[in-house]
């Protein structure tokens, strides 16, 4: 068919972060990341024009794969933080505003691309040095003999996302029970390389929060009627379980790995039925006490399986295909032929649960490595919110096994990794520049650049118009309310800083966040007595939080050296 309209040519725009539109995108990006931000974030809710799923959110997973941007360098952040979080679930709210606020810093400066650019690398590899440094003030060992900081690391989670409405006590009923669910993935004798096992998250919507509870193994949720048909096993010994990922039904058009023979004359549907009755008498031969299949059985197949005392358990989907794959040991079997003994598996125990509204079948595993964490709220909206921020927790928590650091929430991280940048850049510039093209004016500019979008990110988190400051001591954030007396003493307003480990009883000096002073050196070299007082330490994730870091820095320092954006319009 020949083109009914010319091929239009391309599009190719210079210098695009001049353009006044791309910058008022940036900035609305922006605005809407940054009131999203921390504890007491805005939600914001994602629709389009023609109805359908409504997403109330003030996570960043949700937002971004909601949020329809067009524009090529949009494209570019959206992807990159998207990416981030696709890889360590947390921090991308804190990776978004601080691309934003390092493009629009640095923009104001006037300096060139080259210049920011390697003088914005020089930066980042300070920071991840600091922080990975045994002389981080900020950063706190996480001991797994002991469940105080892990507890503190998933409440932090819990209470950064709003939506999920949960009062005191439910946040820390679920962070428990977030707790308990991994520790049960961790295998009990495991030595040298660990193959952590899964959590599988049900739902139990429209019920108590305070309701939701883990249970090692797996369940299956069946209707009332189902699991009434269900013959009780009593041994003593584990159950064999055999797992089908084809169909038993008989249906001609899928016959999974094997063959089905006839001979002239032969129906074909008798055929099919007598090849899964053979498979029956198979499995009845071998002692099998479980059959599992991932799609339909047959009914005469059930009742030859019931006679004879086998439990069968159709429709379970391809979800638990891979979860009971790990618990039971056992190979998907994929054909109706022969059977190899190799294919079977085992389960400590099978017996029946109800929790709220719904039936299940639960599978108790002989080593507990995969466990059921039923999840309840009160309603769709805040239940899958709650389910994502459980996995972002769980993710957390298996990041912090490979490397068991945690740096010290609330926004006190940022401020003290400003007050040391400053000091660095302002006392030891010579360390950074070293055999660089870059003048000592373009450091100075280029780190307080730096430092302004650090603290800028902490700026977000506050979001009812009180103030935040600094103190001269540790370098952390101090938070007052909006409506406190301006002429006052600091330590009658203060009561701890933004991460709980220090309160203003210490005789310490604030300042104005973004207020100018002279750089002095945050105390680094974190107590260990001082952490241990603590029991409710806000925490980040320093794996998600690095990674963050270096994408941030990255991603603005791709799309400062953008010189053409060149857009097919056809």
């Amino acid at each position: 068919m020949s083109r009914l309209d010319a091929k239009k040519p391309s599009l190719c725009k210079s210098e695009p972060l001049t353009s006044e539109r791309v910058r008022t995108t940036l900035s609305v990006l922006k605005t809407i990341v940054t009131s999203c931000y921390g504890p007491s974030g805005r939600l914001k809710q994602l629709h389009n024009g023609s109805g359908g799923y409504v997403c109330t959110t003030s996570q960043s997973s949700a937002l971004l794969s909601h949020l329809s941007v067009t524009h090529p360098i949009l494209k570019i952040l959206t992807a990159s933080v998207q990416n981030h979080v696709s890889s360590f679930s947390d921090c991308g709210l804190f990776t978004a505003i601080l691309c934003c606020n390092l493009i629009e810093n640095v923009q104001r400066l006037g300096l060139t691309p080259t210049s920011v650019i390697r003088l914005n690398t020089h930066l980042l590899s300070l920071c991840i040095s600091y922080l990975k440094s045994e002389t981080c003030g900020c950063r706190i060992p996480v001991d797994f003999s002991s469940t105080q900081i892990l507890l503190c690391l998933v409440r932090s989670i819990l209470t950064s996302k709003p939506a999920c409405t949960l009062t005191r006590a439910e946040t820390e009923h679920i962070s428990a029970l977030i707790l308990r669910a991994f520790l049960l993935t961790i295998p009990e004798n495991a030595e040298g390389h660990i193959i952590l096992g899964k959590c599988l998250i049900v739902p139990l919507k429209g019920q108590r929060v305070i309701d939701s509870t883990v249970l090692p193994g797996i369940l299956i949720e069946m209707s009332e009627v189902q699991l009434m048909r269900l013959l009780p096993i009593k041994k003593s010994a584990a159950l064999k379980v055999a797992l089908f990922c084809t169909t038993l039904s008989g249906d001609i058009s899928d016959t999974g790995e094997g063959t089905v023979v006839l001979s002239y004359g032969v129906s074909l549907e008798n055929a099919v039925l007598d090849q899964l009755l053979n498979l029956g008498r198979q499995l009845v031969s071998d002692h099998v006490d479980l059959v599992l299949c991932q799609k339909v059985i047959h009914p005469s197949l059930k009742q030859f399986l019931n006679m004879h005392r086998v439990i069968a358990i159709d429709r379970i989907g391809v979800t638990l295909m891979e979860p009971l794959t790990k618990m039971t040991g056992t190979q998907p079997i994929g054909s109706l032929g022969s059977i190899s003994p190799n294919s079977y598996g085992s389960v400590k125990d099978v017996c029946t649960a109800k929790f709220g509204s719904k039936h299940f079948v639960h599978l108790t595993p002989n080593e507990a490595t995969i466990c059921s964490l039923l999840l309840c709220n009160r309603n769709d909206t805040a239940w899958d919110e709650l389910k994502l921020t459980c996995q972002t927790a769980l993710h957390v928590l298996q990041l912090t096994l490979k490397e068991p650091w945690a740096l010290l929430g609330g926004g006190c991280t940022e401020t003290h990794l400003a007050a040391y940048i400053r000091h660095k850049t302002h006392n030891n510039p010579e360390s950074i520049l070293k055999d660089d093209e870059c003048t000592q004016t373009e450091l100075q500019l280029i780190a307080e650049a730096f430092c302004s979008a650090l603290e800028s990110v902490v700026g977000s988190l506050e979001h009812d118009g009180g103030e935040i400051l600094t103190d001269m001591k540790y370098g952390h954030l101090w938070s007052v309310q909006a409506d406190s007396p301006c002429l006052v003493n600091w330590p009658d307003l203060l009561s701890q800083c933004g991460c709980g480990l220090y309160n203003s009883r210490e005789e310490l000096s604030w300042s104005f966040l973004r207020s100018t002073h002279h750089p002095f050196v945050p105390q680094t070299c974190l107590s260990h007595e001082a952490v241990g007082s603590v029991s409710n330490l806000t925490l980040d994730c320093l794996t998600a939080k690095l990674s963050g870091l270096q994408v941030a820095v990255e991603t603005a320092n791709l799309i400062l050296d953008l010189s053409y954006v060149i857009e097919d319009t056809n």
